[in-house]
């Protein structure tokens, strides 16, 4: 389902009937267990035609799904993703999500591909309970923010998936406060991935694309650096207010969709958490793909 069909449907989506069933779910959902703090992740997501790619980012991502479930098999994973922007909040309660496919021009390999992954209706009234200005959907499923990157890091789609929207109407030093009221599932089993690009400006990106030319741009670069800096630091409100990077930020966040998925990673982040950088490079003129670990 694309945004604006997404969009259309809230207009008859059955709020109440959607509330009843996830009620049933409320003396399960209470009584989880605690567990040990399960890592956060950022990942630059890029290109979707990363998901038929074998290259240094995607056995990165393999490498980290490996590292994760040697540590503890995550219950559930939850993605707030740069392709699910709102009016509002919403979660994903789907039992089945379906794969969206919400690109175009690209080969019919790509199309084809299915993340099968059961959704969590279970965790996700949990995360109702802590949000509740949040609202259930089943109008969405796995967008390519979060399938693509999935499909690198749990190949074997077995663990369940759920999405966060992303309310655009909000300013940008919203998110940062609503993730933190997402911290109890850290302990709960649950990852939480942010999905995104830190640098990401289409405009300046494509004529490198198309002449295959990987070379960054140095604005691109430049504000990159500057934006590991500030997460190394954990410094929220300079990221909030990127235009201090001079002439680097506003090039390359055009728009804040893509930026927006690092500061609710980045918010979750504790005072203990070490942070470490597993991916970064600067491409086709201004695409980062840096993807950072929490914990």
């Amino acid at each position: 389902m694309h945004r604006h069909d997404f969009l259309q449907a809230l207009a008859v989506l059955p709020f109440a009937s959607l509330m009843n069933s996830l009620q049933d779910l409320h003396k399960t959902a209470s009584s989880f267990q605690q567990t040990a703090k399960m890592p956060v992740l950022f990942v630059g997501h890029g290109s979707p035609m990363n998901a038929l790619a074998d290259n240094p980012f995607t056995q990165t991502l393999h490498q980290l799904g490996q590292d994760i479930r040697n540590l503890q098999p995550p219950r559930a994973v939850l993605v707030v993703s740069a392709h699910w922007l709102t009016r509002g909040t919403f979660v994903a309660v789907n039992e089945r999500p379906e794969t969206i496919h919400d690109f175009g021009g690209f080969p019919q390999e790509l199309f084809d591909m299915q993340y099968p992954a059961p959704g969590a209706p279970d965790v996700a009234r949990e995360v109702l309970q802590a949000l509740p200005d949040a609202h259930p959907t089943d109008e969405w499923g796995l967008d390519h923010g979060t399938w693509t990157v999935l499909h690198h890091i749990f190949p074997e789609a077995d663990i369940p998936v759920f999405q966060l929207s992303i309310d655009y109407y909000k300013p940008i030093t919203y998110h940062a406060k609503l993730a933190r009221q997402l911290q109890f599932l850290r302990r709960r089993g649950v990852l939480i991935l942010g999905s995104g690009n830190i640098v990401h400006n289409l405009r300046q990106s494509m004529p490198r694309f198309m002449q295959n030319d990987a070379t960054p741009h140095a604005w691109a670069v430049e504000f990159d650096a500057w934006a590991k800096t500030k997460i190394n630091q954990r410094d929220l409100a300079a990221l909030a207010h990127y235009q201090q990077a001079g002439a680097s930020g506003p090039l390359s966040v055009p728009t804040p969709d893509h930026y927006i998925p690092m500061l609710y990673s980045l918010a979750l982040a504790e005072p203990t958490d070490n942070i470490r950088h597993a991916y970064e490079e600067v491409s086709f003129g201004g695409m980062s793909m840096r993807t950072f670990v929490i914990g």
